[in-house]
């Protein structure tokens, strides 16, 4: 008897639900504990600079997969291997993405406890969504896979 396995990659959560949890947990330990670690107007223009890359990579992104007909949800199967655009550069730009996100979040927010969410936030992403991405991509696509995974980095 054979197992099938299912037709996506079996990530432990929705990485934008990742993304909350790590966000809204950085604020909650600022209500009690505050920090701070950027002020003024360099607050204002770095968070801002961050957050106004971060959604125009993630756009970008998103619409090289809708335009490849493949789904951008995890828990869907993929279609196709996007290689255009941002993915030129990256395996991961949503991910990337994500980064930049958090980062003009917690500058925005004046916030040391967001940012230091961001390493389990990282670890997390790595080990329970794109390892689990990665295996899926290679199983369903192989050669082709493993032949992009080859010639672009994972984040930058």
């Amino acid at each position: 008897m054979t197992v099938s396995l299912p037709d996506n990659p079996g990530v432990i959560a929705k990485p934008p639900s990742l993304f909350m949890a790590a966000v809204v947990s950085g604020f909650a330990l600022e209500l009690v504990f505050p920090s701070h670690f950027v002020q003024g107007i360099v607050r204002l223009a770095l968070g801002a600079a961050l957050l106004v890359a971060g959604v125009a990579l993630m756009a970008a992104s998103i619409r090289k997969q809708r335009k490849a007909g493949t789904n951008i949800e995890t828990d869907r199967p993929t279609q196709t291997i996007v290689t255009d655009g941002p993915y030129r550069f990256s395996r991961n730009p949503i991910y990337v993405a994500f980064v930049l996100v958090f980062l003009g979040v917690a500058v925005l927010g004046d916030s040391l406890w967001v940012l230091a969410f961001l390493v389990p936030f990282l670890a997390v992403m790595q080990y329970g969504v794109i390892a689990r991405e990665e295996a899926y991509l290679e199983r369903k696509f192989g050669d082709v896979y493993r032949e992009y995974r080859a010639r672009v980095r994972r984040w930058l």
